[in-house]
């Protein structure tokens, strides 16, 4: 909205609870801020930067009467406070002197009072339609180190008294926030008016992000790292930055879908096939492609020479000319899909089967002549022919065609990988509708994570942490943090759209 608008962006953390503030946290959202691509100065702002002027501020309304310091416990506060239908009831500290005042918050400051004794409240209305409008609570004993400031303070300010401030301190001049804080905006200007500050920003709602088969709770999140239902806050089934950035998404992806979905007043789901296509077109457009085979199954070209090899030329990107192409090894025993053959083909099966001809991408045509089956009956190893003519995939002098072209490796000239495909973490659309009494981790998806060992051709021997790339015919793909020299792990970013997928779904 700022580079839009030709404004400003600032990167703040409403660091008013040591209790819940971890210096992990602030490290991750800077990283993920900037690896989003936002631009903040480069340096990230903070609430503590402003708490001695925000406890001025509070001393300014205790001497205008429009402050004062409450001895009701949180369970009494809550119950003066009524509810919707019953007006609240006056705190009996609620006229206490400034003098008194501004001795006892002083005193809150010093350390004087045990924990949850004593808060400052604002003095607005106990009789307000608008809840967030009886006498909110503007500080609280919190007697615990801060990540930056450490024990210099032991009262903290509220979240509902500190955002008007920063955003004034800070000439911010629209303060942008969820749906949730609408009731709060009466209560956001009523601090800014009463302290006549010169800068008076604006704020304005709008409806949060919403996708389905996630949950955005960062308690329960939280849940499920601590429980070890996923392997950290980066796991790549994770709805977090560095969850999408792990798996392999590009900023360029989010930003573009961000912007498709627009800026709602209302609240709404997405759906996660909407984010995926964004994914899908961004890399299509810059991901090279490699050959995989994530299910192995050995095939031997009885008709080549026993230890010949070739180089093929392939195409690294056909949506960039300027990408150029690569070298493939082939030679007489290959590896392809398990899924690519079927001994009994049923309808529309265009792959390999007995009897069948199929294109090998950037190589040959190839026909089936026979199996080979171990003790179970399974297929471990299928024989085949192969034509010299269709090299690179030229149609043979006969001008016969094939409807079907599957990819390959060769065997001799492939690296093995470790690769994790993964899918929603959770089964439902809406992880949280479960029956009363039940726990929403029952719909996690047991098949969120499928790991195979697989073949991948020698190009990507030395690809690094991050590398993105298509496997053809399955999907993108990039480099996990997990690889080491020995072994490389690749995470599946997002399938390609599979026209046989979904026959078979049919």
């Amino acid at each position: 909205l700022a580079r839009d608008n030709g404004g400003k962006f600032n990167l703040r953390f409403d660091d008013t609870n040591p209790a819940k503030e971890e210096q992990e946290y602030v490290e991750s959202i800077i990283e993920d801020v900037r690896w989003l691509g936002a631009e903040f100065g480069g340096k990230a702002l903070y609430a503590s930067d402003y708490f001695e002027q925000m406890y001025g501020w509070a001393q300014s309304l205790v001497k205008n009467g429009k402050a004062y310091v409450c001895d009701l416990s949180a369970d009494q506060m809550n119950e003066y406070r009524g509810d919707f239908n019953k007006p609240g009831r006056s705190s009996p500290f609620r006229d206490r002197t400034p003098a008194e005042n501004l001795d006892l918050f002083a005193r809150m400051r010093a350390g004087e009072f045990p924990v949850g004794t004593k808060t400052l409240r604002a003095k607005i209305d106990m009789t307000s339609g608008n809840m967030v409008l009886r006498d909110p609570v503007m500080y609280r004993i919190v007697k615990a180190p801060h990540h930056r400031t450490g024990d210099k303070w032991c009262i903290y300010p509220s979240y509902d008294w500190a955002h008007g401030l920063e955003d004034s301190l800070e000439g911010v001049t629209h303060s942008i926030c969820t749906l949730e804080f609408v009731n709060h905006r009466p209560l956001y200007h009523w601090f800014l008016d009463a302290l006549k500050v010169a800068n008076h920003p604006e704020q304005i709602e709008f409806a949060r992000l919403n996708l389905n088969y996630t949950i955005v709770t960062k308690r329960k999140l939280l849940q499920l790292v601590q429980q070890n239902l996923v392997t950290g806050w980066d796991d790549p089934r994770m709805p977090t930055i560095g969850g999408f950035r792990r798996r392999g998404y590009t900023p360029e992806a989010m930003r573009a879908f961000c912007k498709h979905i627009g800026i709602n007043k209302t609240n709404s789901v997405v759906e996660m096939s909407v984010l995926e296509n964004f994914l899908r077109d961004d890399l299509n457009r810059k991901a090279p492609r490699a050959m995989g085979v994530l299910k192995p199954l050995k095939v031997v070209i009885t008709n080549y020479p026993m230890t010949s090899t070739e180089e093929l030329d392939a195409v690294n990107n056909p949506e960039d000319a300027s990408a150029g192409t690569r070298k493939v090894p082939f030679s007489r025993v290959l590896y392809i899909e398990q899924d690519d053959f079927r001994e009994v083909p049923p309808p529309k099966f265009f792959r390999l089967t007995p009897g069948k001809e199929v294109r090998l991408r950037w190589a040959y045509f190839v026909k089936c002549e026979s199996v080979v089956k171990d003790a179970a009956g399974q297929v471990t190893e299928i024989h085949c022919t192969y034509d010299p003519a269709t090299r690179g995939g030229d149609s043979p002098p006969d001008g016969r065609k094939v409807k079907g072209t599957i990819h390959w490796v060769s065997a001799a000239h492939s690296i093995d990988a470790e690769v994790r495909l993964y899918d929603h973490l959770f089964a439902k659309p809406d992880p949280e509708d479960v029956p009363e009494g039940q726990d929403w981790k029952a719909n996690l998806n047991p098949k969120s994570l499928e790991v195979v060992q697989a073949k991948l051709e020698p190009s990507l021997l030395r690809v690094k942490e991050g590398y993105r790339c298509q496997f053809e015919r399955h999907g993108y793909f990039s480099v996990d943090k997990d690889s080491t020299a020995e072994k490389l792990v690749f995470n599946r970013s997002v399938s390609l759209r599979d026209s046989w997928a979904r026959e078979q779904k049919k």
